[in-house]
């Protein structure tokens, strides 16, 4: 009689704002994939140079999370795709693996007259998790926060992001922020980071715009072309244009923006990026930039840039990319935060290069050492 049948170890993903764009492309993502139903297109761990690092498969993957929302993601899914951003007939061909993350989703918060405290939403947050966890046997759990971008904190209070952030980290689970809230950035959780000897990645999705500026800073400083200006201005609407339309929010955002170029250019160039909310786009989004620049003997030239894409099909590969490289990463013992994944983030966390390719190299030095005998 044979021996039964080694099933592979599953993995959770949590998703911190569960229910919105992002999120319900990551799900309807992820299955469609699975089942074979289109090509892995932006997925970067799906690539040659991935191959032999031992990521948990796609088919693995087990999604749950948090939300203040109530939509239910099929329903959500029917939406992106009346708004061309999931294919004709895709929430229906998946409908099963939304139903399933779906009964995973748990309240968020805090909600509006919420009268707990911070140390209980923590408690409840992390009980969330390790039930998550114990409950589908999976082998461990990564969180992802996609939520809408929040105002940054005045005060010694925890926002939500971070608040989530220690939830994580006290149910042993590595984090992601993908936005560009606080979260584990907060001061008041770096002794629990620097404690838990978990993973974890930086913070702010590079999809777009700064995407871009990572490419063409170290073009413009290795030419030695003097760059005098540098502005921009964004129109997106959906669930990030509203919350960016706070000035308080878009601040936050923009603050990565200006750091790539800091760091790529050496100099702060005049200019400022604009953000407008346009709700009739939707998840789709549109970045012009200007760049005013000199070159020999003084010659002043100009660059322009226009980027039209849809925000959750250039997220959804990445947050699935990072998950798992931060599981694997668990798995081989690794802890701290992982500067090789600045390649994904505005604000990578540890001493990480500004330029994409190099931020390039070091990822694949990090698949390298993902699929050594001993990863630490």
């Amino acid at each position: 009689m044979s021996a039964p049948r080694q099933l592979p170890p599953r993995v959770g993903v949590w998703l911190i704002g569960a229910r919105g764009s992002v999120a319900t492309t990551v799900v309807a993502g992820c299955a469609a994939l699975t089942a074979g139903l289109r090509p892995p297109t932006g997925l970067v761990t799906e690539t040659p140079a991935f191959a032999r690092s031992g990521l948990p498969a796609l088919s693995s993957l087990v999604f749950g999370g948090h939300d203040t929302l109530d939509c239910p993601l099929p329903k959500r899914a029917e939406q992106l795709a009346a708004g061309g951003v999931l294919p004709p007939g895709l929430p229906a061909a998946v409908e099963a693996e939304l139903a399933a993350a779906e009964r995973e989703i748990r309240p968020g918060g805090p909600l509006p007259g919420d009268t707990r405290e911070e140390e209980e939403l923590i408690a409840a947050f992390a009980t969330d998790l390790r039930d998550f966890v114990r409950r589908l046997d999976l082998d461990r759990a990564v969180v992802v926060n996609v939520a809408s971008t929040e105002p940054a904190p005045t005060g010694a209070a925890l926002p939500a992001s971070s608040l989530y952030a220690a939830a994580a980290l006290r149910a042993g689970c590595p984090y992601v922020n993908f936005t560009p809230s606080t979260g584990l950035h907060h001061p008041g959780l770096a002794g629990l980071a620097a404690s838990s000897g978990l993973p974890y990645g930086g913070r702010d999705g590079k999809t777009g715009q700064t995407l871009l500026r990572s490419v063409l800073g170290p073009m413009f400083a290795q030419r030695a072309l003097d760059v005098r200006a540098w502005s921009g201005t964004n129109l997106l609407g959906g669930g990030d244009g509203a919350a960016l339309a706070d000035p308080a929010a878009a601040a936050a955002k923009n603050a990565g923006k200006e750091r790539v170029l800091a760091d790529t250019l050496g100099t702060v160039p005049e200019g400022q990026v604009h953000i407008d909310d346009v709700p009739a786009l939707g998840d789709w989004k549109t970045a012009w930039d200007h760049v005013a620049f000199d070159g020999f003997l003084g010659t002043r030239m100009v660059l322009q840039t226009i980027w039209q894409g849809c925000d959750s099909a250039l997220a959804a590969p990445l947050v699935l990319d990072l998950a798992r490289l931060l599981a694997r990463a668990h798995e081989r013992g690794l802890s701290g935060p992982r500067p090789e994944l600045a390649f994904f983030f505005k604000d990578p966390v540890g001493d990480a290069p500004a330029s994409l390719a190099e931020q390039y190299a070091e990822l694949e030095r990090f698949a390298r050492r993902l699929s050594e005998e001993d990863g630490r």
